[in-house]
């Protein structure tokens, strides 16, 4: 499907299941990012938007989706079901496979909390197709340990120096990754990264990270 290049980010909608999400593409995209959000989180969320807005301007293109349909956003069960968050992200990257703005580029995950787990478990299953995944305040964790060893994807931990048991969680995982992966923590930052200029450096960091890696897949 082919899609315009703009400047604003335009509403889309995934089928088979009409997923919402918002696609913004800069002019000459590095790649695409796509967001997997956190519990009780979805594409309006400020942070991610701010986050967003960060890649755009670095000349990565982004996708800010909700992986559960409103009616399934009622069971709360849904929203921690990490097989089912992961599943719909891979449904997304095939979609922007077939856009044909998007079809060339790598791609990579962005995700936060318990979207940091969806991410890496949809990459464990891409059969190396990611090129990249960069988790803000995330539970990698809730992956798995098998899914973990799986990934083929370099990936860049980022959390709050002030986010004590995450950080431990982001430790104890990397154990079990075997691509190149890193962790970064973010001095004076809590797990929303709500001081001021703390997100600001995740940006810093994930843009770093995207274009470094995705320069290698070009």
């Amino acid at each position: 499907m082919p899609l315009p290049q703009q400047d604003e980010a335009i509403a889309v909608t995934i089928q088979p299941l009409g997923l919402q999400g918002m696609l913004g593409i800069p002019e000459t995209p590095a790649g695409l990012v796509l967001f997997a959000h956190g519990s009780g989180s979805g594409q309006l969320s400020p942070r991610n938007n701010h986050v967003a807005r960060g890649l755009q301007a670095a000349g990565l293109a982004t996708l800010l989706l909700d992986l559960l349909t409103p009616a399934e956003e009622q069971d709360r069960g849904n929203v921690f079901d990490i097989p089912l968050l992961a599943s719909r992200l891979a449904d997304a990257t095939a979609w922007a496979r077939h856009t044909q703005a998007l079809a060339a580029s790598p791609t990579g995950y962005f995700g936060a909390s318990t979207g940091a787990g969806a991410a890496l478990l949809a990459a464990s299953q891409a059969n190396g197709r990611i090129a990249a995944i960069a988790p803000r305040g995330g539970r990698p964790d809730l992956a798995g340990s098998a899914a973990l060893a799986k990934v083929r994807a370099p990936t860049l931990l980022t959390v709050g120096s002030r986010d004590l048991p995450v950080i431990e969680l982001n430790r104890a995982a990397m154990r079990h990754l075997h691509a190149e992966h890193e962790l970064v923590i973010v001095p004076g930052a809590s797990h929303l990264f709500e001081e001021p200029g703390t997100l600001d450096q995740v940006i810093g960091h994930a843009v770093w990270w995207f274009l470094s890696h995705f320069v290698r897949r070009a």
